[in-house]
């Protein structure tokens, strides 16, 4: 694993490759699992969003993470902020800065725009303590529960 990753931009024909990790993902946090076609459906409706922008992360012709990136906007935030839904890495390449990688190439992209903070929602602790610690290193902070309802 010596090769650096490549970051870039998901281009809008790369949706399948997005939801398949994406349903790696929930399928990790699940615990069951998951079907990418189903999620490639959500990812073709969020991915077509102008407030969304998907990063995927290359280690040759191989997609090994991806980081999903949303623009919102809140008082308290002073005005608009992006906020990272998903993060994931393929279990291979975790350790190996990709997901340091994937958090870098978002903090540029909203210093780009003028943002004055990037905010993440952390998976359920204790269970999910790697990941926090993950976040804290990258210089985030705990700044309370996130809670939600389903509509």
């Amino acid at each position: 694993m010596c090769e650096t990753p490549l970051v870039r931009v998901a281009r809008s024909d790369e949706g399948s490759v997005v939801a398949r990790l994406i349903a790696a993902l929930l399928s990790e946090l699940d615990g069951a699992p998951v079907d990418p076609v189903a999620v490639g459906k959500s990812a073709e409706t969020v991915l077509a969003l102008p407030s969304v922008t998907a990063f995927l992360a290359f280690v040759g012709d191989e997609a090994v993470g991806v980081l999903v990136l949303n623009e919102c906007a809140a008082i308290y935030a002073g005005g608009v902020f992006g906020e990272i839904s998903e993060l994931y890495v393929a279990p291979e390449w975790r350790s190996a800065g990709v997901a340091r990688l994937l958090v870098q190439v978002a903090q540029g992209f909203g210093q780009e725009r003028g943002w004055k903070r990037l905010e993440v929602g952390a998976p359920p602790q204790p269970g999910w303590s790697r990941t926090l610690a993950f976040y804290r290193r990258e210089g985030f902070e705990e700044v309370g529960p996130r809670l939600r309802r389903v509509l």
